[in-house]
This record gives C-alpha cells, structure tokens and sequence, in this order.
C-alpha cells in the first residue's frame, strides 16, 4: 500500500466517522460506502490509487481484522442474560447453521456443475455465517422485540467462529482435489485446529486470571485491562499461526474463555474489549475497500448466470429455509420468522475467507468461479440488506405494532449491543448478548 493510498484511507475513514449517522439514515452503510470507494478508488484497471493485495501484509491485516472481531464478539456473551431467552439463537445455531451448509453445499454442486465436492463446501461454509453491521439499523432499532435483535446479534457474532473449522477442513480437501499446493491433508487441518484450540484456551484463561488478579490488588490502570485485552486479542492469533495453527479458532476460544474467566465485578467485560473491537472496526472499514478494490473487479472475468443464480438463492433460500426449520416450535409467528430469515447478510466473515481461499489455493478457473460467487453473494448482500434493513424493520414495527409483547418473550432488555461493527456508534453495550453479539 503506497503513501498516497494509506493517506486516502485514512481521509475515508474521517469522512465517514463525522456523518456515519447521516449516510446511516439514508441507507448508506459503512460497508457499502467503502466497498464503492474501493472499487472506484483502486480498481487495477482505471483506479488512481495503488492497492496490491497480493502482498502477505495485506493479507495478514485481513485476517488480524476477523480475529479481533472474532475475539471481542466471543468475549462479550453473557451467559445469564442470554439463558433468559436462549432457544431461539441456539436453534439458529445449532440447527439453522449446518442446514444452511448442507443446503448451500448441495445447491454449489449443482449449479456450479464443475466444482469438486470440498469447493462447494467451501463456498457454502464461506457464506454461512452472518454479519450484523449490514443489518445495524435493526438490530439497534428499540421498537423490533428485543428477543429478535438479541437472536440476531448473537447468531451473527458466533456463527463465523463456528463456521471457521468447516472452511478450514474444506479448503484441506479441496486442496488435495485440486493438486495446490500448501497444506491439503485433512490430518493437516485437524492439527491447525487442535493447536487453535489449545492457544485459545491458555491465553484466554491466562489473561483474564492476571487481570482479575492485577485489578484486585491494584496493580493495573484502566487502560492497561485494554491493552491486556488487545494483546490477548492479538497474541491469540499470532501465536497459533507462528505454531501452524488456526488463528481464527484460537482468536474465538480465547474470546469465549476470556470472558467466561473474567472477573466482572472488577472488570465489565464490555470495557475491557473496548480497544480490540473499535480496532477491529477501523480495520474492518479497510477489509471493505480492500473488497471492492480487488474482489469485486474478478467478477467481471467469471460473471456467469449460474453464478448469480446461486447468489440470490443463498441470500434467500439458503438462509430462509434452515431459519424456518430452526424455529419451529418458538412460538414465533410467520411474520417474525421471515424478518429473521431475510435478515442474515453477508459480510467480513465471507471476505476473510474469500481471501483465504486464493492463498491457500492459489489461482485457476475454478479457484476464481468460487471466489467470484462469493464475491458476489457479498455485493449483493451490502446493497440489499443495506438498503432494506431500515425500511422493513419500520415496516415490520407497524404491521406487528399491536402484539409485540408476543414476540418480545422472556428477558427483554432496554437497550441493544450497539451498531454492530460501526466505529461511528456512540451507544453504550448492555452486554454482548443483546453482533453482541457482526
């Protein structure tokens, strides 16, 4: 990235910072800006800015971006607050997740005609996580029934981390179907995930006992619990990868063991990962331009119907279905059920592993095919759940004005997370289970 660029990006992200709310209310997300910026600004064949995302640091700031989001959305569940209310999102978790994979699996197999089994798993895998900041409006929106932004919210900031092994072992595979080089042994990706696992675990628990002991006798500042929780955050992943591991996995399991271990009543957890979400944020905002700069051009080279065919139905069918199915028996009505299910975007998660994808797989045909459906299925969720989430969510809060104690069920708290992902947001999180969780 050149002087000038970093220069640019830096204006960009100023820009928005001070009419985040305005754009905001025109249905202009910070996903979206970016993602035009990007394309428009350092697009290879007229862009005047220099962006060349080939390079092992971009790729690494790519990933550094998902794991402290990772690590920050994980660390923020609250388990009391969110066993008040817990069937709905462990229903989309538990249920709607792997029958989103499979359904999306299937239908990649299909559709895309020439892709090996392991290929279409992962574009399946890729694109079934959720990313709440395209959908912020709703999920911020006081007048939607708080057991909805609360589902919402909690799905988004888990799934990606559930998600990870599975795009994990799939690029494994599909490595070995397409003669990659790198790592394309199963047994390979068992072990980056168990060494994920177990740095998770120790730097988790690790560093949220020497801060409760630290705040207890007064040997830490306030910034210095943030700071411990950045480096946690980060040493996460950098000490999975320098060991051959997972560091999307050690990122989430540090995040969830870190804020099991914590001592709240010295600590709120929402303060102590303050500074590893609002960098992850800014470096979000990044990840988007670096998206339109350089995924969205391969879609002018592998631009096919079949490949849009397959984008639309992973927004709605792929995601609307398994949500259906997840939530029988709630006592969710239909209306509910269909704001759920079209709500699920596309986001960073899917950009991640996108990238991924072309350094673990190289390039080919059927390397770019992927990686363009994906591409695509993104576009579009940035521009429609973009511009719809603050339209249908009024809409829904008038059609269902009159039975919203209904729908609001058990727990219901005063006030949501914060916009999900959106460095421009000034609300105080209740708790992460209120992309509390995207």
């Amino acid at each position: 990235m050149s002087e000038t660029t970093f220069a640019v990006l830096a204006l960009l992200v100023l820009g928005w910072a001070v009419v985040s709310d305005l754009l905001t209310r025109a249905n202009l997300t910070s996903p979206l800006v970016f993602m035009a910026a990007g394309y428009l600004l350092a697009n290879p064949s007229w862009g005047p800015l220099d962006l060349d995302v080939e390079t092992p640091a971009m790729h690494r700031v790519t990933e550094l971006t998902l794991a402290l989001l990772l690590f920050s959305d994980a660390a923020r569940v609250n388990v009391v607050k969110l066993r008040q209310d817990i069937g709905v999102p462990t229903r989309l978790l538990a249920i709607g997740l792997p029958i989103s994979i499979l359904i999306g699996t299937l239908l990649a197999a299909w559709l895309l005609d020439d892709f090996p089994w392991a290929l279409a798993l992962f574009v399946a895998a890729t694109l079934a996580p959720t990313d709440a900041a395209l959908s912020a409006q709703v999920i911020n929106d006081e007048k939607i029934p708080m057991r909805l932004r609360r589902s919402l919210n909690v799905e988004s900031g888990l799934n990606d981390g559930i998600a990870t092994p599975v795009v994990g072992l799939a690029l494994a595979a599909a490595a070995t179907e397409l003669g990659a080089a790198g790592n394309g042994e199963s047994g390979g990706a068992v072990r980056q995930l168990a060494i994920g696992l177990l740095v998770g675990l120790a730097i988790g628990v690790g560093t949220a006992a020497l801060v409760n002991l630290a705040s207890r006798r007064h040997w830490v500042e306030n910034g210095g619990r943030r700071i411990a929780t950045l480096a946690a955050a980060v040493s996460s992943f950098a000490v999975a990868v320098s060991l051959d591991g997972n560091g999307f996995i050690a990122a989430f399991v540090a995040g969830i063991s870190f804020g099991a271990v914590l001592g709240h009543d010295v600590t709120p957890v929402h303060v102590a990962t303050e500074l590893p979400e609002l960098l992850g944020e800014v470096l979000a905002l990044i990840v988007w331009f670096i998206f339109g700069a350089a995924l969205v051009p391969v879609l002018q080279d592998t631009f096919d119907l079949a490949t849009v065919v397959y984008a639309f139905l992973s927004l709605t069918v792929v995601r609307m279905v398994p949500v259906a199915l997840a939530l029988l028996g709630t006592g969710l009505d239909a209306r509910s059920v269909v704001f759920m299910g079209w709500f699920g975007p596309r986001g960073l998660a899917s950009i991640v592993f996108a990238l991924l994808a072309i350094e673990e797989l190289g390039e080919g045909p059927l390397v770019d095919r992927a990686v363009a459906t994906v591409s695509l299925t993104v576009m579009l969720s940035v521009v429609l759940h973009g511009v719809t989430a603050g339209p249908l969510g009024r809409r829904y809060v008038r059609l269902t004005s009159s039975g919203a104690g209904a729908v609001a069920g058990p727990g219901a708290e005063p006030r949501s997370r914060r916009v999900a992902h959106d460095p421009a947001s000034t609300q105080v999180p209740a708790s992460n289970a209120a992309r509390g969780v995207r």
